[in-house]
């Protein structure tokens, strides 16, 4: 896969129905803190970090970089998305020898249970599949969140394989824009 910043970055903002993908701003901040605070959101990513912390760490401008998208609400921040390239040494690679993009997302807790994540992720794939035609994309979740299980069938990504990592039975998924040979 080349890498996300091979392509024009900042993309447009990606509109869908109800939302807004976009890179990163100021006004981002508090959101990105609450985010990354929030012991919902941590339950399956190794915890809440403490928001001191977060005060200290979260630069006024929340990061930016090509493949990460801030999913915009009616003007406020309500979770994130991201495509990031996939170590090639990582374990559990799907495609020997190839890199990939990792779909990862996480939503404010006021924000689950509307659809907000499947229209978020949906638009920002259709986005990969546009920029970088004929490369997959993994997804990584624990067999334990079954939100983030349905919504990866619902993308239709496609089960390549369970495996333990850090502490928890994980599942490995694959999409790809092109559709099978056969």
């Amino acid at each position: 896969m080349a890498e996300p910043g091979s392509v024009a970055w900042p993309p447009a903002p990606i509109r869908t129905e109800r939302l807004v993908l976009r890179e990163p701003e100021a006004r981002d901040r508090p959101a990105v803190i609450e985010l990354f605070a929030s012991p919902e959101v941590g339950t399956y990513i190794g915890g809440p970090r403490p928001r001191d912390e977060l005060e200290r760490a979260v630069p006024e401008v929340p990061r930016r970089r090509p493949g990460h998208f801030v999913v915009d609400l009616d003007g406020a921040m309500i979770g994130t998305v991201t495509l990031d390239r996939r170590d090639a040494e990582r374990p559990c690679h799907v495609l020997s020898g190839a890199g990939q993009a990792e779909l990862g997302y996480m939503f404010l807790p006021r924000a689950w249970g509307s659809g907000y994540a499947g229209e978020a992720c949906a638009a920002a794939l259709d986005w990969f599949a546009g920029a970088f035609p004929d490369e997959s994309v993994v997804l990584r979740t624990q067999i334990a969140n079954d939100r983030s299980m349905r919504l990866a069938v619902k993308l239709g990504f496609s089960e390549v394989e369970r495996f333990e990592e850090y502490g928890a039975e994980q599942w490995l998924g694959v999409w790809s824009p092109v559709p099978p040979a056969g």
